[in-house]
């Protein structure tokens, strides 16, 4: 049985590794890396600072992820880029929730498995949860976060590089990541991939060697801090999946009580779900019996939320923010759960 589980875990490991570094972690390290090198901290703060028109930085959080199709463990070092870099903590998680949740690509392909209804309802609800979760983080740890943003404006220094050098980088980078998590076949990724490559080669060509170097300390920074932990949470992930198989969950989530939606958005938040594997696994549990509002549940908590997830952000943002935002993602899962169910 030990052999068993450790072997799930393993598995777990070695599927992530060989699905998802490549094509989804790497690349978002090295977007993580740009945004600390190459985007000061002016740049940052005119969006995502507590100062900034909450309509701003919060429609622009609340947006970004849907056209980066990242998971809850590959969202991560997007959010550590821009929060350590100064952003408001409100912004930053709205970021960090808007991310993974709403990704264009899980949307529509909930929609196409799930029907439009449901695609819906996944996209409104993560919009709304993502800017009201972080308004109450905000409002939270206002004060302390207030303390930090001070000390680090104070530190501001340089001319921002708002050129069209980095508007080609960054959307190279960025089209990079969405290609290598698309569902295409294996010679138009690779024909994208070049044309992307060659834009951000010619990118690269107009930066002065230093900012390069920079760059790539930034991400290897980044790299070094997250992946022990990314790792060993995503091993864990597997050894939980592996003692609590679906269709012992399904017997749990099989109506629209509050227990049912509850337990729906813990599990969902405490197992990894890799870019759009949330889909068909809750598809599934829906052919097993779960009920539509406890699914929501699971789509709403499970993209944002995993054990490498809640590790990872201990280390970024502390034991205490992190358990607060880990519980209000619960609890607006299940909220929206017992809406949507009532409504279906």
């Amino acid at each position: 049985m030990i052999s068993e589980i450790f072997w799930a875990g393993l598995e777990a490991l070695l599927d992530y590794l060989s699905l998802h570094v490549l094509s989804c972690l790497i690349p978002a390290f090295f977007i993580a890396g740009g945004i600390s090198a190459m985007i000061n901290k002016e740049m940052v703060l005119k969006y995502f600072h507590p100062d900034v028109s909450p309509f701003k930085s919060y429609s622009i959080a609340a947006i970004s992820g849907t056209i980066i199709a990242v998971c809850s463990c590959t969202i991560l070092p997007l959010f550590a880029g821009i929060y350590v870099n100064g952003a408001g903590i409100g912004p930053a998680i709205t970021f960090l929730y808007s991310g993974p949740a709403i990704s264009l690509l899980a949307i529509v392909y909930t929609a196409r498995l799930l029907g439009l209804e449901f695609g819906l309802a996944r996209a409104i609800a993560a919009i709304g949860f993502s800017v009201v979760i972080g308004f109450i983080m905000h409002l939270i740890f206002e004060g302390k976060e207030g303390r930090r943003d001070s000390a680090m404006q104070q530190s501001v220094g340089g001319s921002g590089r708002g050129d069209r050098r980095l508007l080609l980088f960054f959307a190279s980078l960025v089209g990079i990541l969405i290609v290598g998590s698309m569902r295409v076949d294996f010679v138009t990724r690779m024909i994208l991939l070049a044309i992307l490559l060659i834009l951000l080669g010619y990118s690269l060509s107009k930066f002065e060697e230093w900012e390069i170097k920079a760059w790539l300390n930034e991400t290897w920074f980044l790299a070094r801090q997250i992946i022990p932990w990314l790792l060993f949470g995503i091993f864990l992930a597997g050894v939980f999946r592996a003692v609590i198989p679906p269709d012992y969950v399904a017997g749990y989530v099989g109506d629209n009580s509050v227990k049912s939606n509850f337990i729906a958005s813990f599990i969902g938040a405490l197992v990894y779900f890799a870019t759009l594997t949330e889909v068909p696994i809750v598809t599934s549990l829906l052919e097993l019996g779960m009920a539509k509002g406890p699914a929501l549940a699971m789509l709403l908590a499970g993209p944002s939320l995993s054990i490498p997830n809640m590790l990872v952000l201990r280390r970024i943002m502390g034991v205490r923010k992190t358990a607060v935002y880990v519980l209000l993602v619960v609890l607006f899962s299940t909220f929206a759960g017992l809406a949507y169910g009532s409504l279906a």
